[in-house]
């Protein structure tokens, strides 16, 4: 009779703790699980409590050693940062770490660590602990910065000499638009210009170089020594970057000297600026010719606006004759021609003479493509001006117009009834204001409206408070000039739990 064979399980000799006497399987330190956890401590180098410095003003906290980074509360940045605070934690091998819920008022932080750690002769033991952190109020370099009053290394003063602002909200949009505006402390509007701060010299020289392209410009460079090592060897600067802005403006009628006049293809001294951007354009009324003057070339030999857009005067057009292409006399050397505007003599009366005189008054204008009998527009009274500029008394007077048109006049109740679009501001605390900017920011608009090349260079968005649609229809009616509506953006709104943020 054969009998199957028997398999007797293997039985594991069990020993005593040596501590405490409790049955264990044996290992290499003999002890059980509880008194090694009390004998041994693989968390001993790791702290249990911490500081964090938060700055209140940005929201930030301070990455050792100088950096300063966003991090939402409960976020894995906010981890990365509470770990990489402990010193001592590449000693053990980290297997899971999490927060612990705190009030988020309460200043504190607490994360919950599992470690495993080798002990006594190769024994892997786990453990889990709790570190707190405190969460310390301290101001960043930058928040101190825009705090303080003189603390600042690199100034840019920007000034122009005209008692219009309209280029410096052109210079704010151009900001705006690349993003210029980013590093600068704090924006001090002044008399005749802004101030930019700026915490290094290179900040503020990228500003400078920015504006050298965007408009016409030059600068000065200054320092001034604030404090000397003489042990390393280090010099502690102030720096000072002084610009001055072309002092013409759009719509301003400038004369120009016989030698200027020759270089720009024998254009006519009077001549009106319609448009100033990286460089001077401008036009002469009489034959539309074109000219442009570069910054380099405006400080050789400059000149200056004899008639500005203050003195302004409202004439109606009673009567105009276009004058043709083959019509138009043709002068040696004579330079480009703008072919945007049409030639026409136009007979004209003051507006507030108009049914008290019938004498008219008659001129040459490149706005024949805009004007139609009745129509209103702006010029200047040459004849009746009493102007203080050299190169204007060498002019023949005989040859001196007796109005100069500037541009056609629209109505305010057409133009500023629905403006379906808006121009974004800088913040705030950078936020560009004038004491006398009244009408400058209006007439800014104005200009954007009329002339497209200009706002190609602008970001123009919607208005949500008006139906664009709709608007832009009643536009078309009134004749008045409007921006369309492919060229206005939308603003970037966010949606987060049933409330909409709007970023300006």
């Amino acid at each position: 009779m054969d009998y199957a064979p028997t398999t007797v399980p293997a039985t594991v000799a069990k020993i005593l703790c040596c501590q405490c006497g409790v049955t264990m399987e044996p290992n290499p330190a003999n002890m059980c699980v509880s008194c090694l956890r009390i004998h041994v401590d693989i968390t001993q180098d790791i702290p249990k409590q911490g500081t964090l410095q938060f700055c209140r003003n940005c929201e930030r906290y301070l990455q050792p050693p100088f950096e300063w980074i966003s991090c939402a509360l409960e976020s894995k940045e906010l981890l990365g940062l509470c770990l990489r605070k402990l010193k001592a934690l590449s000693k053990v091998k980290l297997v899971d770490a999490g927060f612990i819920w705190t009030e988020p008022h309460s200043k504190r932080i607490k994360v919950k660590l599992t470690v495993h750690g080798e002990v006594m002769s190769g024994m892997t033991l786990q453990q889990v602990f709790v570190v707190e952190f405190t969460v310390a109020n301290q101001m960043c370099d930058d928040c101190h910065r825009s705090e303080a009053q003189d603390y600042w290394r690199a100034l840019v003063q920007v000034r122009q000499k005209s008692d219009n602002k309209k280029t410096f909200y052109y210079l704010e949009q151009l900001m705006l638009k690349h993003k210029a505006h980013q590093n600068t402390l704090s924006i001090k509007p002044e008399s005749n210009g802004l101030d930019f701060f700026y915490s290094t010299e290179s900040q503020a020289r990228k500003l400078v170089d920015f504006m050298s392209a965007v408009l016409p410009c030059r600068y000065q460079h200054s320092k001034k020594l604030l404090s000397h090592d003489i042990h390393s060897n280090t010099y502690n600067y102030k720096f000072t970057y002084s610009m001055e802005i072309v002092p013409v403006m759009k719509d301003s009628v400038v004369c120009l000297s016989k030698k200027i006049s020759q270089q720009l293809g024998g254009i006519s001294p009077l001549c009106i600026v319609y448009r100033v951007t990286n460089s001077i354009k401008l036009i002469d009324p009489s034959t539309a010719q074109l000219a442009e003057v570069s910054s380099s070339a405006y400080w050789r030999d400059s000149f200056q606006s004899i008639f500005k857009s203050k003195q302004l005067t409202e004439y109606t057009v009673m009567d105009i004759e276009p004058i043709m292409e083959k019509d138009r006399v043709q002068f040696p050397g004579q330079g480009q021609l703008s072919y945007k505007h049409m030639l026409a003599d136009v007979w004209v009366v003051r507006s507030c003479d108009l049914g008290l005189t019938t004498d008219t008054i008659h001129c040459r204008s490149h706005l024949g493509h805009l004007l139609k009998p009745m129509d209103s527009v702006l010029g200047y009274a040459i004849a009746d001006s009493n102007v203080n500029d050299s190169n204007f008394d060498k002019l023949p007077k005989t040859s001196l117009p007796d109005v100069i048109l500037i541009k056609k006049n629209y109505p305010d109740r057409a133009r500023h009834r629905k403006r379906t679009w808006k121009l974004k501001r800088m913040t705030t605390d950078t936020e560009i204001n004038f004491e006398s900017d009244n009408n400058d920011m209006d007439e800014f608009m104005d200009d954007l409206e009329e002339d497209k090349d200009l706002r190609q260079n602008i970001n123009i968005y919607k208005n949500p408070d008006v139906n664009v649609e709709s608007a832009v229809e009643d536009d078309d009616d009134d004749g008045a000039p409007h921006i369309s509506l492919e060229e206005m953006m939308e603003d970037l709104c966010i949606y987060e739990d049933d409330v909409m943020e709007v970023y300006e």
